[in-house]
């Protein structure tokens, strides 16, 4: 048999305890807090959407402006090409015909096609008054717009307040605020 050496016991008395301070313990340490940099990956991706999101925000809004604005310079340009070809030929049914136009083309390009496309007679003339001051177009020299087209015969010699007139409606547009007339 062979003899068992290292499992000696050791006595130690019971009651006697060690001075916590003697011991060669350290206190508990806490791991660093999460910082704040660099972000997560997620974060990063979210920044990126966001970003991406904001510049296409402001270039199709820039875009929409352009677009307007274009289309409201293209009107004054084609009310000065109408003014000129009326001056040559002295037409008044082709002339009124032609404003008419131009002004449907004009509301339907500015407001949504629902709110304006669809409008007829009195209530053509009422969206075309929205953004003047007063009634110009229902009570007023526009009224012609409404029923001359279709006559066989125009006695209209008013002309000019009628251009005057559709001129300060497409700066309405441009401006999106009421005009008075004079």
């Amino acid at each position: 048999m062979i003899p068992l050496l290292c499992c000696k016991r050791v006595s130690v008395p019971d009651r006697v305890m060690t001075d916590p301070l003697q011991l060669p313990l350290r206190d508990i340490h806490m791991p660093p807090a999460i910082s704040w940099w660099p972000p997560a990956a997620g974060w990063w991706g979210l920044a990126c959407l966001l970003l991406s999101f904001i510049l296409l925000s402001c270039w199709w809004i820039r875009r929409r402006q352009l677009l307007k604005l274009s289309a409201v310079n293209l009107a004054k340009q084609e009310l000065l090409r109408i003014r000129e070809q009326y001056s040559t030929h002295q037409d008044q049914q082709w002339l009124l015909r032609e404003l008419s136009v131009l002004l449907r083309r004009l509301s339907i390009s500015e407001y949504p096609r629902l709110q304006s496309a669809s409008l007829t007679g009195d209530e053509w003339l009422q969206f075309l008054d929205k953004p003047m001051q007063g009634s110009p177009f229902k009570t007023g020299v526009g009224k012609v717009l409404l029923d001359a087209p279709y006559r066989p015969q125009v006695e209209f010699q008013e002309i000019g307040p009628l251009f005057a007139l559709c001129e300060d409606w497409i700066d309405a547009v441009k401006k999106n605020q009421t005009v008075v007339v004079q």
